[in-house]
């Protein structure tokens, strides 16, 4: 395991490094200058020319990407063209806000996703069956940004029942409760497409070992039906779906850009689309990267998960 493990991490530098890669070359295809930017629109060429050299943007792009990459291995993203403040702190700050709003995502997910799988699997072709079927291919069709202007329109405007923006309430009455107010309709619009992907995995993989011997065998022994659902099937059932979840947990830190621009959430999301819009490419570049890594580091969880789930799995 450790062999495995130290090999994993080791294939990690090479995929963040051609992901750095892709990411400076991208940054350089957007359009607009950064040095004009960053000078203001009353400047002067000369002044725009001292800030490009200044910034090196007058070297090749291999040079560039050198200079970049020698400091973000220090830790140091550069600092932002529009704030003027250090990128680092600025993406790690957003990105435990994100971080908040994903988890709370993932488990709403997997709670709604996996019960469902597992009672459509137990009744199949019955009437839940097939309203949790269609309610996944619904789910799994419409645009996230779509269901959030539904939700406040319902929930918020309508309803009020829950805040449409923010994170906490702008007149100080923070706390628990007024998180959870908060992030309820994000959560929910965020979840939307997971749930009902990790809904039909597990229904398919719950499906496939219901048929099977020992499932039969536990039945026969007189145990409980919960039991041999939930302790014997679903037990055997769960390695599709918590790779499923891994990948599900990428896309919602990637898909968290929309969510956060609708309502308003301070995270990462909202952080780059405002970088996006004013071409703050520093701060663009160490947000996206700092995604790309935790991607990383969820995929390599993921494989290790399987050995804890299931001891016929074993690495060399």
């Amino acid at each position: 395991m450790r062999a495995y493990i130290l090999g994993r991490l080791v294939s990690t530098v090479p995929v963040l490094f051609g992901v750095s890669i892709v990411i400076f070359l991208l940054m350089k295809l957007i359009p607009g200058d950064a040095a004009q930017v960053l000078a203001g629109p009353s400047a002067t060429r000369d002044e725009v020319e001292l800030i490009r050299e200044d910034l090196g943007l007058n070297e090749p792009l291999h040079v560039q990407y050198g200079l970049w990459l020698a400091r973000a291995l220090r830790g140091d993203l550069g600092r932002s063209i529009e704030l003027r403040a250090p990128v680092t702190s600025m993406v790690i700050e957003r990105f435990k806000n994100t971080a908040i709003l994903a988890v709370a995502s993932m488990l709403l997910s997997i709670v709604v996703g996996v019960s469902a799988g597992v009672i459509s699997a137990t009744r199949p072709l019955s009437g839940f069956d097939r309203l949790a079927m269609l309610g996944a291919l619904f789910g799994n069709s419409m645009p996230t940004f779509w269901l959030g202007l539904v939700l406040i329109l319902t929930f918020s405007l309508g309803l009020g029942w829950f805040p449409s923006n923010g994170m906490s309430d702008i007149r100080g009455n923070g706390g628990p409760f007024d998180l959870l107010s908060h992030l309820a309709l994000p959560a929910i619009t965020l979840s939307g497409v997971s749930a009902a992907v990790i809904a039909r995995v597990t229904r398919s993989s719950m499906l496939e070992v219901i048929g099977r011997e020992y499932v039969t065998t536990a039945r026969a022994k007189g145990l409980s039906e919960r039991h041999v659902i939930w302790g014997h099937a679903l037990k055997n059932a769960i390695l599709p779906v918590v790779t499923v979840i891994g990948v599900q947990m990428g896309y919602l830190l990637g898909g968290s850009i929309l969510v956060e621009t609708v309502f308003s959430w301070p995270g990462l999301g909202l952080q780059l689309y405002r970088a996006i819009s004013s071409r703050d490419l520093p701060l663009v570049q160490g947000g996206v990267m700092l995604v790309s890594a935790v991607f990383v580091v969820l995929n390599l969880a993921v494989d290790l998960l399987y050995a804890l789930l299931d001891p016929r799995v074993r690495y060399s």
